[in-house]
């Protein structure tokens, strides 16, 4: 945003939808004719997404006026969109069809009786006119501002042709970039149509409970605190905590994930999520422009409106492109008659080619189309991208640190062995969890866990003389025998003869899988051992052997964890580099110096403790961010399920959005030089030219839809 849109108040700001853009250019000619209208401050116009912000005071008729050269229909933000004719029986590409008819039928009469027949050339003008009306108004109102566009070449070359006789020619013109505007306007929808399948998720109205009465009510006026009633096969409207019921929800409009999540009392939903079984009674914790659902809409809105540098680079070379082709042109077609006594028509047809082959339609849709696509794609597989910028250099990464606790691995300890020397393991696990009750320690927890899965009634034992020994451990006297619990460093106290040598062995075997080892025993000996590890995600160690395999060179991991337990976990995932010990100012360190040695650094974290390095890499992956909105605002990219699995996707899709990018631009230039070249000796027709130019652009435009392909 820039300073001076800062500075107008959100009082003043207004989004509108906008239904008929066809072009880059005519979005941005619209934002400049807004910003032009009296009781405008500033404007910014979204092409991605279809929608024009406005600092000031002005009304839909007036912006209607000011978009009347497209025809642009202006609605409320919040208005559903007029559902358009289905792309054949549109207005504009019926016209199409009547002049492409016109012409074929001259085209005979011109082959029966002559090109320069009166009923040819009639049928040929007729043609002209109808399929290119709106082009020649567009074009006419730029000619007279000296504003070169795409419309203004293309209607100096018509009538150009016309005025030199080559009426055929110019009819041709005409229909194959009426063809090819069509094809833009389909592509581009196309393309929006990912958010616009966003925005439908959603009810638009819910059965709200207030007080005794139930009713249903719009998403406008639903309340925080409201009590949304949700029947089984329903999609949630709200964002909100369960206060009653239990069901599966399918969240893939929200995380991408297909397999539905249990959700009970306290668990927190999301708007446009599917209540698959259960009655549910929610509590309403969000309004409807704070959902979640909504937060990723407007993200995505934006980011289809961030320039990529690409884009940035094709927008500053079309600036000085298109004036340069017109001065080439007007040179071509003036200076071999007067100064070498060439033939002027010849020369001025000539001329009239290079005007339309130098049209920049499809260099300057070249880059956008792609971006919106794959944006678009992202978010519907549960990959927030905010912004062309970050899709660009997550397809130059080489390395990516990913942070240890709660991303490799689940960030909650559990219990992986318990080995028993005296007696039975279910009778051990139930004394060591009946102990622990009192301990507020996480390996507690731990035991507690692993006691309740296996279904042990540690409950019912009565345990006396509880006592912390700091430090080390715990002790207390169950069924008239003191048990100790805690660290191999209290038995080494506690046994006379210090820790028999076999178990030692066993400790060191386990403590070098990475594993916190406690023991269970008494004054006289060890009854049994117990490991507890932060388990590693299942789908870590795929997540990193794809990565590798995509081109990622470097995975780093980092964490606070000690080297030992950090080189077992790092192993068991099998990144390429282990840095452990680090507190969370070293990581944001470590970032920077990969900064310096690598250029393009992702970092992938929880979104939460890692704000400072996720923000300081080239490019920040946060997960999980269906739950915390930490994670929406601080990184660049947000796996919107708590998982990586979609990491690998994202890199593919990055790196393939670049290379259609980069594909895109070359093809671009490259046909234009072509199609210049065949000037020399003269091979390049009127509508060979168009068709190298809408050919360029159909290809442009269906090269970049490859995008929606990609899947995980």
């Amino acid at each position: 945003m820039s300073e001076q849109q800062a500075k107008l108040s959100e009082k003043e700001m207004k989004t509108y939808r906008v239904q008929g853009f066809t072009c880059a250019n005519c979005a941005a000619k619209f934002e400049n004719n807004v910003k032009a209208l009296p009781g405008v401050q500033d404007a910014k116009v979204n092409f991605g997404a279809s929608k024009i912000t406005i600092w000031g005071t002005t009304t839909i008729e007036e912006l209607e006026k000011a978009g009347a050269f497209e025809n642009l229909k202006i609605r409320e933000d919040k208005e559903k969109a007029v559902k358009r004719e289905p792309f054949w029986k549109q207005k504009e590409n019926i016209k199409v069809y009547i002049s492409a008819v016109l012409l074929v039928i001259s085209w005979f009469l011109g082959k029966q009786y002559g090109e320069e027949h009166f009923f040819a050339t009639i049928g040929y003008a007729a043609a002209i006119l109808i399929g290119g009306y709106s082009l020649f108004i567009k074009g006419f109102k730029n000619l007279v501002r000296l504003n070169f566009d795409m419309n203004t070449l293309m209607t100096v070359a018509v009538l150009g042709a016309a005025a030199i006789g080559e009426w055929g020619e110019g009819a041709t013109v005409v229909i194959l970039f009426a063809i090819s505007e069509a094809l833009e306007r389909y592509s581009m929808d196309k393309a929006r149509q990912s958010i616009e399948s966003l925005m439908d998720i959603a009810p638009k109205e819910a059965l709200i409970r207030r007080g005794n009465e139930e009713m249903m009510v719009p998403v406008d006026d639903i309340q925080v605190g409201d009590i949304m009633i949700v029947k089984p096969g329903q999609k949630l409207a709200m964002d909100g905590i369960i206060i009653k019921g239990i069901s599966t929800l399918n969240q893939a409009a929200i995380t991408g994930e297909s397999v539905p999540v249990a959700k009970t009392v306290g668990d927190e939903v999301f708007a446009g999520t599917l209540n698959e079984e259960g009655l549910l009674e929610v509590k309403v914790t969000k309004r409807v422009e704070d959902t979640t659902l909504s937060k990723i809409i407007h993200l995505v809105e934006e980011a289809q409106a961030e320039r990529a540098p690409s884009q940035a680079f094709v927008d500053r070379f079309a600036k000085y492109y298109t004036p340069a082709i017109i001065i080439f042109a007007l040179l071509l077609a003036v200076i071999p008659p007067l100064f070498m006594g060439a033939d002027w028509s010849e020369w001025i047809y000539r001329g009239l080619a290079v005007l339309v082959v130098g049209c920049p339609c499809a260099l300057v849709i070249s880059t956008p189309v792609a971006i919106v696509t794959a944006i678009g794609n992202a978010a519907k597989n549960g990959v927030l991208i905010k912004g062309g910028i970050y899709l660009e250099e997550a397809g130059s990464l080489k390395v990516i640190a990913f942070d240890k606790t709660g991303t490799l691995t689940k960030g909650v300890p559990s219990v992986t062995d318990v080995v028993t020397y005296n007696g039975d393991e279910n009778e051990l696990m139930t004394i060591t969890a009946a102990i622990e009750k009192g301990s507020q320690h996480p390996l507690a927890s731990a035991i507690i866990r692993k006691a309740e899965e296996e279904g042990l009634n540690f409950n019912d034992l009565s345990v006396e003389e509880f006592q912390s020994i700091t430090g080390k451990g715990v002790k207390a006297r169950v069924n008239n025998e003191m048990y100790y619990v805690g660290s191999p460093g209290l038995f080494e106290e506690l046994l006379p003869n210090g820790i028999q040598s076999e178990i030692k062995e066993q400790m060191t075997t386990l403590q070098t899988q990475g594993k916190t080892v406690m023991a269970l025993g008494t004054e006289k000996e060890i009854l049994a051992l117990i490991a507890v590890a932060d388990e590693i995600r299942e789908s870590s160690k795929e997540v990193i052997r794809k990565l590798h395999q995509v081109g990622i060179e470097k995975t780093v991991m980092l964490t606070g964890d000690n080297q030992r337990t950090a080189e077992a976990i790092g192993k068991q995932v099998g990144v390429s580099d282990i840095k452990a010990d680090l507190l969370p100012e070293d990581k944001l360190n470590f970032i920077k110096e990969l900064r310096d040695k690598h250029q393009s650094v992702a970092m992938v974290g929880d979104g939460v403790n890692d704000a400072p390095a996720l923000a300081a890499s080239t490019v920040g992956v946060a997960m999980g961010g269906a739950g915390t909105d930490t994670a929406l605002e601080t990184a660049d990219i947000v796996l919107m399920s708590d998982d990586l699995s979609k990491l690998p996707y994202t890199i593919k899709l990055s790196r393939k959005a670049l290379a259609i990018i980069k594909q895109n631009i070359t093809f671009s230039l490259g046909i234009k030089a072509l199609a210049l070249l065949l000037i020399v000796p003269g091979w390049l027709t009127l509508w060979l030219a168009i068709f190298a130019d809408m050919g360029a652009t159909l290809i442009v435009t269906l090269n970049s839809m490859r995008l929606l392909k990609v899947k995980e």
